[in-house]
């Protein structure tokens, strides 16, 4: 039989080791940047302890997001790690009770200087690896359930928790990208539209003014008249899923349908969202109720079910719908800003504090994608945020100085090897955000 080893000392006094050594590449990818150097400048600096810099708080509110600790009093097992905080260069790495009161101590000019910043990322990444001409931007809202006393929490639309408190914050992703480009906290018992121009007009200003044509696509909750006005003035071109008025549903009876493949059908109208709205372009597609199907959630009207957009884009009936049907890659994104980014684990009970935090982990979604899009190999570029996590940034690593020259050891792999060396090579050619 094999020999099993006996009597091992356990110590736990190795302070070189770290189990997240693969997030040097990131923290790689923002020293080339000159990240630091960037927030310095353009964010006004205010201290809530005399031995933290702001930048050093923003790291240290991003970094346990971007590794997948989702709370902030899960920032205390950084702490000990003295190999992390070498690599990030946070020697005196912030207790998670000092990044809570960073929150809700941060003074009002601040918390609209951090969205301007990531804004200004946002019109210099979206333009990497290459320039871009069209931004297709997908908008959405989603349920973040409350179980404490948060400030703004109330009862609202809830298909998981029915009754429990929430919030309800709106978001905006750019499609091909996957950029985060905006969001807004709301109450949970907010109005469907609510908050949604003022989503859409930071939106509008924070697109580059080289960008020659903007898509948008949203569900029902955006198919009022103020949004299709602000869309159209932008200009932009849009598909928003129609209410079921009463007037929609009298015009669907009188449609002439032409069939698209075996099961749908499709057709445009006229319609007016409101009485004083003026009439525009309906596409309309249906399908036959089946017997075995599961309980449906579209629109039924004598044995059909449909779906309908409002549309001003220069495309056929069956372009709009295939169009809008893009949108469904939104939802993974969402998961993941869910599961994986820590939408879901609010802060503190103050809903501007909050709101901060928001802006936070929009921060640290973006640059983690700015990271994936441009400084790894087309391999990588496909996989999850979490996927991401276990092959790259929990790479386990040991810090040691040989000659006193600080060296990162990870695993003896060959593939790995090759793979460090793409990243490298690829980081180095980037750009500092201020050039």
């Amino acid at each position: 039989m094999p020999y099993l080893p006996r009597n091992i000392k356990i110590a736990c006094n190795h302070r070189g080791l770290t189990p997240y050594g693969g997030i040097h590449f990131f923290q790689e990818f923002l020293r080339v940047l000159r990240f630091r150097h960037s927030l310095a400048r353009r964010l006004g600096d205010f201290r809530i302890h005399h031995d933290d810099t702001l930048s050093q708080i923003i790291l240290a509110l991003i970094y346990p997001i971007v590794l997948g600790l989702d709370r902030l009093e899960s920032a205390s097992f950084l702490r000990p790690d003295e190999a992390f905080q070498y690599l990030p260069g946070l020697p005196n790495y912030p207790d998670p009770q000092s990044l809570g009161r960073f929150l809700l101590k941060a003074p009002p000019e601040f918390r609209q200087q951090l969205p301007r910043f990531n804004n200004g990322l946002l019109r210099r990444f979206i333009h990497l690896p290459e320039h871009r001409s069209r931004l297709i931007v997908d908008l959405d809202s989603t349920v973040v359930t409350l179980f404490g006393r948060q400030e703004g929490a109330a009862v609202g639309y809830n298909p998981r928790y029915r009754g429990k408190r929430s919030y309800d914050p709106l978001l905006c992703l750019e499609a091909n990208s996957s950029f985060l480009w905006d969001t807004e906290l709301r109450p949970g018992a907010a109005g469907t539209w609510a908050g949604s121009r003022e989503l859409l007009a930071t939106c509008f200003l924070s697109i580059p003014t080289d960008i020659r044509e903007l898509r948008v696509r949203a569900d029902a909750g955006f198919g009022y008249e103020p949004v299709l006005e602000m869309l159209e003035n932008r200009p932009a071109q849009y598909a928003v899923v129609a209410r079921m008025t009463s007037s929609l549903k009298r015009t669907l009876g009188g449609l002439r349908f032409e069939r698209i493949n075996p099961r749908w059908e499709v057709a445009e109208c006229k319609h007016r969202t409101s009485e004083r709205a003026p009439a525009r372009r309906c596409v309309v597609a249906r399908r036959p109720l089946e017997e075995t199907a599961p309980e449906p959630t579209l629109f039924i009207l004598q044995r059909y079910l449909y779906r309908a957009w409002i549309t001003n884009l220069d495309l056929t009936p069956s372009g709009v719908w295939h169009f809008y049907d893009g949108r469904a890659g939104m939802e993974p994104r969402i998961r993941e800003l869910r599961e994986d980014f820590a939408l879901r684990k609010i802060p503190t009970r103050a809903f501007v504090a909050n709101a901060l935090y928001l802006e936070v982990v929009r921060l640290a979604y973006n640059l983690v994608t700015a990271f994936q899009r441009t400084c790894l190999p087309e391999e990588w570029q496909e996989l999850t945020r979490s996927t991401l996590r276990h092959k790259l940034f929990w790479l386990p690593g040991e810090l040691t100085r040989p000659q006193n020259r600080p060296t990162l050891r990870l695993a003896n792999s060959p593939i790995l090897q090759k793979w460090t060396d793409k990243f490298q090579q690829r980081i180095q050619e980037l750009k500092p955000l201020e050039s």
